[in-house]
């Protein structure tokens, strides 16, 4: 996420809008935006319901064995279709800022 908001501009020039989704209280989300000083929109998704809509519930992963979100990078397109995707298992494997932008050029 830090790549993420240190490209924030490079992502705002290409069209790109980046939301996380996470499964921590909105407070936390708000108490970890506010700390690492991410500026990009945070949704939090406590009960997984998004992250399990997009089969990506990590099981038992978490904290004292909770289910977390297996990382993962998407690009939808303004009708809300997924239009490339980099999944991984491997919670430090993430697509790096110029992956994503490479993406998104190759969409156009």
């Amino acid at each position: 996420m830090r790549s993420i908001q240190k490209n924030l501009n490079q992502f705002n020039e290409a069209g790109i809008r980046p939301v996380a989704i996470s499964v921590d209280s909105p407070q936390e989300s708000r108490d970890l935006c506010q700390k690492a000083g991410y500026t990009f929109t945070f949704l939090s998704d406590p009960n997984l319901d998004a992250i399990r809509r997009y089969d990506l519930v990590h099981a038992g992963q978490g904290i004292n064995g909770h289910d977390i979100a297996r990382p993962a990078e998407f690009l939808l397109d303004s009708s809300g279709t997924v239009r490339w995707r980099m999944l991984t298992e491997n919670y430090w494997v993430r697509a790096t800022p110029q992956q994503i932008l490479d993406a998104a050029k190759a969409l156009r």
